[in-house]
Order: C-alpha cells, then structure tokens, then sequence
C-alpha cells in the first residue's frame, strides 16, 4: 500500500508535518531500491512459488504491526522493514511469468500481469484515502494486511512448483554494464518516477489543505486515477506487440507531462479529473512498458534488468518524495508541478535516445 492515501491521517493523528510524514513514502522507497537488486540476486534460484507466497506473508505481517505502531518513528521503522516483502515480489513474479510465457508472447505476458498493479491501484489508492480519512491510517493498514494473506493464499494455490530461472550471476550485471543502453533504459523508470511522487506524494494534503476537499472527493479522485490507469494498461497489453515497447514508453509520459503541465487547472473535482486523466493512463502503462521493454531487449539479462528497473522506480520515489518535502517546507505547495514536469522531461529525452542507440546498436530485441 502507498502512504500517499493515508497521509493526511498520519500527519493529524501523530502531530508531524506533511513533509516529515511524506518521508514515509521516501525512507521506503530506499528500502525497495537498494533491496530490489540485492535480492534479486539473493534469492534468484528460489523455487518461484515458495518465495513469493513468503515475500506475501512477510508483508501481510509487516502491515499488521504498522497499524498497532504508537508514534512517527516506530511507523517508519517498521514499514521500512515490511517493504522488503515487496522488493522481492516484484522482479521474481515478472521472472517468473517471463520463463512461463513463450517467447513470442513475452511482451504481452509481462503487461497483462502488471495489470494487477493497476487494479490494486483502482481499489487500494481510494480505499485507503477513505479509510484513512474516515477510520484513520491503522485501519487502512490492518486492511492491506488482509489483502496480502489473501493473496498468499491465491498464489499458494494458482502458481505450479518448481519454477526456476537461471540463477544471476556476476556475469549478468556485468552484461548489463558493458551496454550503457540499457542502463539508460532503467533511468528512464528512476527519473519518470522522481518527476510523479514531487506531487503523487502529497496528493491527499495537497487537496484537503489547500482545496478543501474531504475524503468522499479525495477518494474519488484516487478511483478516477486507479480506473484510468487500468484502461491505459489494458490498451498498452493489446497495442504493445504492434507499437513496440520504446514507442508505448514515450506516448505514456507525454500523457504524464501534459497533465503536470496543466495542474494549476486542477481547481475542483471535474477539472482535476480532466487534467489528471493522461497521468492516470500513462502511469501504470509507462512502467509496464519498461518491464516489457527491458525484457525483450536483453531476454538473458531479464531478471537483473528487471530488478534495477523496479529499484530505479523506487529510488526515483525516494528522490521524488524528498525534493517534494523540501519544496512544501520552503515554498509551499505551488512548485510542485514544475519540478515534476522537469524531471518528466528528462525521462523522455533519455528514452528517445535509449530508443535510436537501440535501433543502430542492434540490441537483441526490437525497442
């Protein structure tokens, strides 16, 4: 669960500021960024489905001691140590699903499971924005908690044993470092992120300290953006194997820039549903199309190259969320959006030159 729905409540119930409490999105997103990667290759010749039914029960137990934390500095501890759960999720299902699906169908695997991460965003974003706001933070917590047995138990029973990748090697990163192209693909995700969570981050304080808002429009506006990004995930699975992976990237964060561009437009609940609806499509689609496009790049490198995109999307959520915090404590809330749309910016050009490098390179797989 993001920390960005119940945020508000945190800042009100354990009496911090919005840009310390907004360091609860930041300090977790080091954890996952440095753990990401290290894991990876910790854990690479694991049985699949044993490994991910433990990284679920890890986080389902994680999130039930967040909510029953007393102060601010507990809270952090403790969810930073939850999210290794998450860190090693997420590369090892996408490795996994990559050594189930053929490879000719890869791309489109890879995007059709990412959609859960859009439909827990539909549910999960909204529901905790109302639950934190009208229950208060340690339900939405206890809640998430729930959601993460369940799905243990989902996996435990839907996913075959005896899934085993390659395990990593020295040798894949050094594959990697010795094509800087793909490096500047996973950049793409670091500085694609940081640009999103200068504002994601503190959307929920943003609206009820600035606009006014209560928890009904905060919560709609979650659900807008979570079924939004679902649509733009369930375009990208259908239009990815024909557009091709590098052209799907840079669609999706011109949707991003363009709504960040426009966010002092986003003054009530209409035209903030209006403003937001191209980051909403893009956000979700632009990380599955960076998954997709990694693996098809470099199908031998994919597990590697798979967990630094995810630990570059965390650390740009660290350096997002912290350069957010900074702009609050100094200057409000109004530069936001521009440093956001900068960092958006930059992750366009780098990937329209990762996408012309790839092409004269010759690299494995069409960009």
């Amino acid at each position: 669960m993001s920390a960005a729905g119940v945020l508000n409540d945190i800042v009100r119930s354990l009496q911090v500021s919005v840009a310390l409490a907004g360091q609860l999105i930041g300090a977790g997103a080091v954890v996952m960024a440095i753990a990401s990667p290290l894991l990876a290759g910790l854990l690479s010749g694991a049985d699949r489905r044993r490994l991910l039914v433990l990284a679920l029960l890890w986080t389902a137990t994680g999130q039930a001691l967040c909510a029953l934390m007393p102060d601010f500095t507990a809270l952090l501890a403790v969810r930073c140590l939850t999210l290794l759960g998450a860190a090693a999720f997420t590369p090892q299902a996408a490795s996994a699903i990559a050594a189930l699906a053929p490879a000719a169908s890869r791309g489109e695997a890879i995007t059709f499971i990412l959609l859960g991460w859009s439909v827990a965003s539909v549910l999960g974003l909204p529901a905790s924005a109302w639950i934190g706001e009208v229950l208060g933070w340690r339900w939405a917590f206890a809640a998430v908690a729930l959601l993460a047995l369940g799905a243990a138990l989902a996996v435990a029973r839907a996913l075959p044993a005896g899934i085993r990748p390659a395990p990593m090697s020295m040798a894949d990163w050094h594959g990697i470092a010795r094509q800087p192209v793909l490096v500047a693909v996973v950049l793409v995700t670091a500085f694609s992120s940081a640009g999103q969570f200068v504002l994601f981050s503190y959307f929920t304080p943003y609206f009820a300290q600035q606009l006014g808002w209560g928890a009904n429009r905060i919560g709609a506006l979650f659900l807008w953006f979570g079924a939004l990004g679902v649509v733009g995930n369930v375009v990208l699975t259908h239009v990815i194997g024909r557009s091709g992976a590098a052209r799907a990237v840079t669609v999706s964060l011109a949707g991003i820039a363009l709504s960040l561009l426009a966010w002092p437009a986003a003054a009530g609940l209409g035209s903030a549903m209006l403003v937001i609806a191209p980051w909403a499509l893009g956000c979700f689609a632009s990380n599955s199309a960076q998954q997709a496009r990694l693996a098809l790049a470099a199908p031998a490198l994919a597990t590697a190259l798979i967990s630094l995109n995810s630990s570059a999307m965390y650390a740009g959520q660290f350096a997002g969320a912290g350069i957010g915090g900074a702009i609050i404590a100094a200057a409000g809330f109004g530069p936001l959006h521009a440093a956001g749309l900068a960092s958006l910016l930059a992750a366009i050009g780098l990937s329209l030159w990762a996408g012309r490098r790839m092409r004269t390179a010759g690299v494995s797989a069409p960009p």
